[in-house]
Parts: structure tokens; sequence; C-alpha cells
């Protein structure tokens, strides 16, 4: 079993294709293919069923993939544990929920590129619980959620708190408390958000049942609110960064406080000089 072959079958898994993966490894699709088959015959059973021209991951498959991507951490781990200059350099995976993927980081995404060249910064999105569980595999290797919960082998650190703010069409007329939303559509993501669960409370501590809709993107929920379809509560950095023309206007209540955004990591993951200096990074720039 050679570490090639253990990043060929990671590549293949990613990318959906033998066709692709060459690509990406730039070797030809014949290398690969052959590598995985002395791979399953060394393992003795099949990593993947082959469906005409396509490949799905065999449960076997699924199982190996899972420590074939510990394995591969741990060796860039000690690549970059080994490094003459340990300086910030070689991949860095982040995910964070959209809110502040789509609020807060764009600048300081910039900013990190512009003093850290030498990394390749890759960015996704999800759910809380979908990123807390990416880090925990070491699927990646930080992430940003608005969530405080223990999970086993992760560490976190307080990043700023989003204030929450909300926003309704300038043609619903002033927003003075939970009652002036009876009648109103509301938008928000889906069960499980901390932005919606605080809405929730808000509404329920006020006697109001309201239904809400659920939209899994704050472009599309900030759309319907300029179109004078509803209300939203958004966080204050989503606030900022769509306000600008919109046609809908801001109101804060003292009762919904702000929510806490954490960065997680997995204990167990070693140095790693990239993920540190982004670290670093965020808490100078929320900190300022």
């Amino acid at each position: 079993m050679e570490l090639s072959q253990l990043r060929m079958l990671k590549t293949v898994c990613d990318t959906g294709s033998i066709a692709r993966a060459a690509e990406v490894l730039h070797c030809v699709p014949s290398n690969i293919t052959a590598r995985l088959k002395s791979l399953e015959r060394e393992l003795g059973t099949p990593l993947f069923f082959r469906e005409g021209r396509g490949l799905r991951v065999s449960p076997a498959g699924e199982v190996f993939l899972e420590y074939a991507t510990k394995i591969l951490s741990l060796t860039e781990e000690a690549r970059r544990a080994v490094a003459p200059d340990s300086a910030p350099s070689g991949p860095l995976r982040i995910g964070a929920i959209e809110s502040s993927a789509t609020g807060r980081l764009p600048q300081l995404l910039a900013k990190y590129h512009a003093q850290y060249r030498q990394v390749s910064l890759e960015l996704s999105t999800g759910t809380w619980a979908q990123l807390l569980d990416d880090v925990q595999h070491h699927r990646l290797d930080g992430v940003i959620v608005a969530v405080d919960i223990e999970r086993p082998g992760l560490k976190r650190a307080v990043m700023y708190r989003e204030d929450l703010v909300l926003i309704a069409s300038e043609s619903h007329g002033p927003l003075r408390s939970a009652a002036d939303l009876r009648g109103k559509a509301i938008f928000m993501w889906s069960t499980g958000c901390p932005y919606r669960l605080a809405l929730e409370q808000w509404l329920l501590r006020h006697e109001q049942t309201q239904p809400i809709i659920s939209i899994a993107s704050y472009g599309a929920i900030v759309g319907c609110v300029s179109a004078g379809a509803g209300v939203s509560l958004v966080p204050r950095g989503i606030y900022e960064q769509y306000h600008q023309g919109a046609g809908w206007t801001g109101y804060e209540f003292p009762e919904l406080t702000g929510i806490d955004n954490l960065f997680y990591w997995h204990e167990n993951a070693g140095r790693h000089p990239a993920r540190e200096a982004f670290l670093a990074m965020l808490k100078t720039e929320f900190e300022g």
C-alpha cells in the first residue's frame, strides 16, 4: 500500500470519476485504474462498484476512505512539522456557515491570500452540524459556526459576536414589537439554524406562533424581503453586506441578543502554520 494509491482513491472520490481525478493528479486514467485495482487486490475487497463508465464507492470503500483521509492528513502534518522554515504553506481547508462566509470573511480572505501566497486556501460552506463533522473527521482544517458545543476531539475559540437585525421592506411600515410580525411571511434558514432558533424563542415569549418559510440562502432571503414578501432575522454581517439600496429597514430589539461565532479545529491535527496564521488573523481582525 502506497501513499500515492491513497491519494488517487481520495481524489477519485472527491471528483467523482477517474478521468477528472487524472486531470487533478496530472496522470493518465489507466494508471489510476491499475493502481486502484492493485490496492483492491491487496485489501481483498472492492473499493468501488463499476457501473458502465461510472464508479460508485462500495461500503468497504467508504470505510477505507475515512482511514485514507486521516493517513494523508497525518503525512501532511508530518511534512509541516519538519519543514525548515515552518512558514504557512500548502493546503488550508476552511469551512464556514454562509452568514460568516458572506458577511464577515471576504475581506479577511483577501488579506490572508495577499500575506500568505504559498497557502492554497479553500473555503466551503455548510450547516454547522455538517461543518463540525467535517473538521472532526479531518476533512476540514478549521470551521466557523454560530454554536458553542462540546465535540469529541475538537478545540474552539470565540471569534466575534454577531448582533441580530430584523429586516423588513419599507412598505410594511415600522416594526415595534413581535406582535407587528403577525400576518407577515417570515423567511429563515431551516430548523437547526441558531438565528432561526433565536427568532422562534422571541416569538414564543410573546405568544406569537408565526409559520416560518425555510430558505437555505441569504441572497434569496434578502431578495424576498426586498420584494416586500415578508421579513427575516439576519446577523449584522449579512445586514451590512446587503442593506445598501435594498429597499428594506433594519430593526434591533434588546431581547434578540447577539450570538457568538466560534472557530473549531481538531486537537490532534498537530502543528499547522497555515491554520494558526488564519486563526491569529481572525482574532486580530475581530478583536480590533
